[in-house]
């Protein structure tokens, strides 16, 4: 069953490189490879589309910064968080703002499994951890 397994994540990773082109996902590849997947049909189909599907939105959510925030974010803000994590990651990535009423105040920045926080909610969090 491992063997098994490995084939699976094998064939997941090669569907997901033919699915960037100059490192970035492309719609038009992905249609090719889910064509493809339909017409051959692999053995254990849907565990390997489940995680080609995995793989594939992480590399969506590494250019992408989710900026959550408790009150009104200007879109300069969010240009300017979008220019400085594009810089830090040295690859395109776009910011989009997400309310969260929670954070009291502040900002809490998501680019991929990376979090920057910088909201009162996770400041009293560290304090609270720290005592």
């Amino acid at each position: 069953m491992a063997s098994g397994k490995k084939q699976i994540q094998q064939l997941s990773r090669q569907l997901f490189q033919l699915s960037l082109v100059d490192g970035r996902v492309s719609p038009a590849q992905v249609e090719g490879v889910l064509a493809y997947v339909e017409q051959h049909r692999p053995a254990h189909a849907m565990t390997v589309l489940k995680a080609y599907q995995r793989l594939i939105a992480a590399e969506l959510a590494r250019s992408q910064a989710v900026v959550e925030h408790a009150g009104a974010v200007a879109d300069a803000t969010l240009a300017a968080i979008g220019a400085a994590m594009t810089q830090k990651y040295a690859r395109p990535v776009t910011a989009s703002a997400r309310a969260n009423p929670a954070l009291l105040a502040g900002l809490r920045i998501r680019v991929g499994d990376d979090v920057y926080e910088s909201s009162v909610s996770g400041q009293l969090a560290a304090l609270a951890a720290s005592v």
